[in-house]
């Protein structure tokens, strides 16, 4: 495999990943299910399922491995489940999600991916966890080796948290904020769709001051001019984009080409399915991974 297949090949798991996982955030069962562990309306689930494989950190840790979403959204979150519940309760109601979900949205899946499940953990087995903490937390978890289904969706969900993680490293070596991440991401899709290029960045969180900073900031880089992306900016995010893929490429190369294609393929298959379930449980313009367009 040619160093350029390879990457197309990284981008469009990266992409399948997200339709795998994304779902999640606004499935009601589980939603349902964390309620019932005590936290009022099961409000915050959309990040707590991701806050709960960090275990009982403290918001400052978990702050600095999501990277983009405001300070007081995350403190608020773990506030909201911690003192009712626990970390290992929460992922309990992911993993109790998973197969019922994968069924509903996309019958038969779950059973495919399963087949090539051994591929998928070879790749998360495959590179070292330094400086991707999320990644590390997630493959730190127990496997689910006697739920087949689960067990291939967890090997997917690490290797989306490790793309996350080699993507949150490259911004942090661009001197990125948390604002100006979400600003920028505006590059990768239709801002109609969107309404704003800011619209990505107050979804997290972010208000009008720490809105105009953002804006300020990625000025004076040159990625910004008048309150709007650049030229430069737009061209600047694609490449982030492609190094992120340069980043992740060798996890899918251990996985290996033939399984990586079936992956994506039988993902792919559903991606619409996935994105209508996501417009269907949370609104037309969240999850914006899934709705990326490469140039």
């Amino acid at each position: 495999m040619t160093g350029s297949e390879l990457l197309e090949l990284t981008a469009r798991a990266g992409r399948a990943a997200h339709d795998l996982v994304g779902w999640l955030m606004w499935d009601p069962e589980a939603i349902r299910r964390y309620a019932e562990l005590g936290v009022p309306d099961g409000v915050g689930w959309i990040v707590a399922w991701r806050l709960a494989a960090l275990g009982p950190v403290p918001p400052a840790v978990a702050v600095a491995a999501t990277y983009s979403i405001h300070p007081d959204v995350v403190a608020a979150v773990m506030a909201a489940y911690r003192g009712v519940t626990d970390e290992a309760a929460i992922v309990e109601v992911r993993n109790a999600a998973i197969e019922p979900g994968l069924a509903d949205i996309a019958p038969g899946l779950g059973d495919e991916l399963a087949e090539i499940g051994e591929h998928l953990w070879r790749g998360v087995d495959a590179v070292h966890p330094g400086a991707r903490v999320m990644f590390a937390a997630h493959r730190a978890q127990e496997r689910s080796a006697d739920r087949p289904v689960l067990w291939a969706w967890q090997a997917v969900n690490c290797l989306r948290e490790l793309r996350g993680d080699n993507h949150w490293a490259l911004c942090a070596a661009a001197d990125l904020d948390g604002v100006e991440v979400g600003l920028l991401h505006a590059a990768m899709v239709d801002v109609e769709q969107y309404g704003s290029e800011e619209w990505i960045a107050r979804s997290r969180g972010h208000g009008d001051e720490a809105i105009a900073e953002g804006w300020r900031r990625l000025e004076a880089k040159g990625f910004a001019s008048g309150g709007a992306l650049s030229e430069e900016g737009r061209r600047f995010r694609q490449e982030l984009e492609r190094r992120t893929d340069e980043l992740t490429a060798p996890v899918w190369e251990a996985v290996g080409r033939e399984a990586t294609q079936r992956f994506c393929e039988l993902v792919e298959a559903r991606h619409d399915a996935f994105l209508a379930r996501i417009e269907a449980t949370a609104g037309p313009r969240w999850m914006p991974a899934l709705r990326t367009r490469r140039t």
